[in-house]
Parts: C-alpha cells; structure tokens; sequence
C-alpha cells in the first residue's frame, strides 16, 4: 500500500547533480485537478541524476545562432508594419516578463500588446515593477477578476488542494488568448522555461505551447473542476457558471480557426533568471525584493509580485517536502551559479521557511483563523515525507541528511 497522499514514489530520490527530487509534480491540467488526485514525479535516469540536470547537459550541444534565426523568422511572419499589435505578451512585469517585452520591441523591432491577470493582493514591490515595466514603453490590459469569485475559488483550493493559487495560474494561462483573438493578434510568446524549472523533457520539445494546455473542446465545458469542485457544483458556494467565464479556456475550435501560434522565447534564446534579473535591473530600473531576500528562499528577484506568493511555496513544501529554495538552488546550478554543496547549505537553511511576512493578510482573505490554517496544512501532510517528533514536525528526509 502507497502511503503517499499523492501516489508519489514512497522511496526518496534526490539528484545526484543538483538538490531536486522525485517527488516534485510533474505538471497537470489545471481545470482538471481534483481532491486525492494522484500525481507524477520529476523523472530520473538509471544513474540517478533528474531529466532538468540531463537536458541542461544538452543545452551546450544547442546551435543557439539556429535557434535565434528560427524565431526571427516567426516573428517576421506575423510582424505588422502599420503600427497594431502583432503579438502578446502574457505577464506581471517581473523580471521574466520585462526581459521579454525588452527584446521582442526593442531588439526584434515587434510592437507587443502586454496582459496581465492582476494578483490576489499586490505588493508594493510588485506594482512598483508592474509600473515600471509598462513606463518602459508598453501597452497593457489588466485584467482584475470578480474578487468574490476569485476568493472564494481560492478558499476552496486552499482548502480542498492546498494549492492557493489555482485560480490565479487558471486566468493566468487562459486569459491571453482570449485578448489575442479579440485584437487580431496570432502569435503569443511566453517566457515559460518548463524543463529548466524541475519538469524534465527533451531539448526539442517546448518550442510551442500545446493548444491542448490553455483550449478545450467545446462538449468539455461542463467537465471542469475548479479548487476540487466541479463546475456544475459551484452554485452552492455561490459561484454560478457565468461567473467563470474569464476562467474558462477557449475552444480548440477556436485556435484551429484562428490559426493562434503560442510559443515559449527560452527555446530560442540561452538565458536564465539571474541573467534576466540583472538585464532588467540596467536596462528597465527593475527593483528586487527590499527585504534582501525572499521567504523560504535565498533569492530577491522572483515571484515578487502576489501577498500570496510565500504561501503558494509554502505549500509546495508540505505536499512534496521540496520548497522555494530547492526550486532556486536545482536552477543555480545547473546554470553553474553555485555548486551543488552550496546548493545543499542553502536548501537546509532556508526551504520550508514558515510564512510570516503577509500572514495576517493571508488568513483574513482565506478566511481562516490560525488554528484552521494550521489544520488545513497538516492535513496534506504524507505519511512518507512526515513524522511528529515531540510535538514538533519534521522531514523524514531530506537532501542533507
């Protein structure tokens, strides 16, 4: 019998190259995730090194020159010359946002239309970069959800999934190519670098985003969850169908009619986010995290923007027993920043870092007292990762150890 709550592999593997491990979440279909949901783990190789570490090797085998001259010859396809939008920019105006935006007007000469899907509750750091990004020289739709409905849908994700932030992830990803298709534009670029982040694949394979991840069949409409819920059970909570309308993807008819092309710019350019940060810190006056750092990591420079951010880590922790700084340090040494028994200092000092900085505002929007937070986490909590030793929560293992 599997004692994971997840069904993920009961026998904890961590890189041999880098700090990751198996337990980490391969990704799912966001309107499809429902309670006790059985998920995959990051794939290994025989030698016990993690698909991310294996494809970083292959990165120094990549003709970038190719790569680059492949997506200008995209961008050449669908750039305008009579001044309207001839592509979408999908972001908060973090660092990953502003370099994108950066290089497709400035450098590819493209004139971009930006979109963002506001945050639960800004931060000052975060709408202080928001501003600045679109002072750089961008037009921009914000798109702030019904917050009644935005909040009670994360209630029920935190409640029933312990992933806060589904609601946020869901308008994130299918609200651009809606705005795409209202403004004639055919081409989306994202900066989404799915294999760097822990997901693992081929070096060939993120080139363009899968209409299968942000459009749906027209008959699949009713057969959408949302926080664990169906769609057609949301009424009692006081949610009705037409409330979710900005929520909702749209129809693989759509895209096939439309001809929308969505593609991923790391594919095509070899940078990563510390390079991004410093980029956009000389040339958009981008401002990093005045604390020095963020919670549960050892970075300043992402996932700035959301009062929420610490907690949607926070969580990662408790379901996987791998947080924020894993994810920061399996990165930074892949791309030789810092080795791998820093990587392991800084993972014992800082992953799992309880949540303190925008608490009392968490709990007052999930409507929680403390004890019900606290509840509500321990309930996630896997037998295979967990033990209580007096009174006390701990790992039972752990990349250190």
């Amino acid at each position: 019998m599997n004692n994971s709550i997840f069904g993920l592999p009961e026998t904890i593997i961590f890189c041999k190259k880098c700090v990751e491990s198996n337990q980490r979440f391969m990704g799912s279909t966001q309107l499809d995730i429902r309670k006790n949901e059985k998920k995959l783990g990051v794939g290994f190789d025989d030698k016990g090194v993690c698909l991310s570490c294996r494809y970083f090797e292959k990165k120094d085998q990549v003709n970038w020159d190719e790569r680059e001259k492949e997506l200008q010859d995209i961008l050449s396809r669908h750039r305008k010359q009579d001044g309207s939008y001839d592509v979408l920019i999908p972001g908060s105006g973090g660092k990953d946002t502003q370099y994108l935006s950066y290089i497709l007007k400035y450098k590819y000469k493209m004139n971009p239309l930006t979109v963002t899907w506001a945050p639960h509750m800004y931060t000052e750091i975060g709408l202080q970069n928001f501003n600045t990004w679109i002072a750089n020289g961008f037009d921009n739709i914000l798109h702030t959800p019904n917050g009644k409905v935005h909040r009670k849908l994360t209630q029920l994700a935190f409640k029933n999934l312990l992933y806060p932030f589904q609601p946020f992830v869901i308008g994130q990803y299918n609200l651009p190519p809606k705005v795409a298709l209202k403004h004639g534009i055919k081409l989306i670029v994202s900066g989404d670098a799915t294999q760097e982040r822990g997901v693992g694949g081929n070096i060939h394979s993120e080139k363009k985003v899968s209409s299968q991840l942000y459009s749906i069949k027209n008959k699949d409409r009713n057969n959408l969850f949302f926080g664990g819920v169906q769609i057609s059970d949301l009424e009692k909570y006081g949610i009705k169908k037409k409330d979710l309308n900005q929520y909702i993807p749209i129809t693989t008819e759509e895209v096939e009619e439309s001809r929308l092309e969505r593609i991923n710019l790391p594919f095509f350019l070899n940078y990563n986010p510390q390079n991004n940060y410093y980029f956009c810190v000389e040339k958009m006056g981008f401002k990093p995290n005045p604390d020095g750092r963020s919670e549960g990591t050892y970075t300043k420079y992402s996932s700035l923007d959301d009062k929420l951010d610490n907690l949607h880590y926070y969580t990662w922790f408790i379901k996987t027993g791998r947080g924020r700084a894993t994810e920061d340090a399996a990165i930074e040494i892949r791309n030789k920043i810092i080795d791998r028994d820093e990587g392991v200092a800084l993972v014992k000092k800082f992953d799992g870092e309880v949540v303190k900085k925008y608490f009392k505002d968490t709990l007052a929007y999930l409507d929680l007292s403390e004890n019900e937070f606290e509840e509500t986490i321990d309930k996630f909590r896997s037998p295979h990762l967990w033990e209580k030793i007096n009174g006390t929560w701990s790992l039972k293992h752990a990349v250190w150890k």
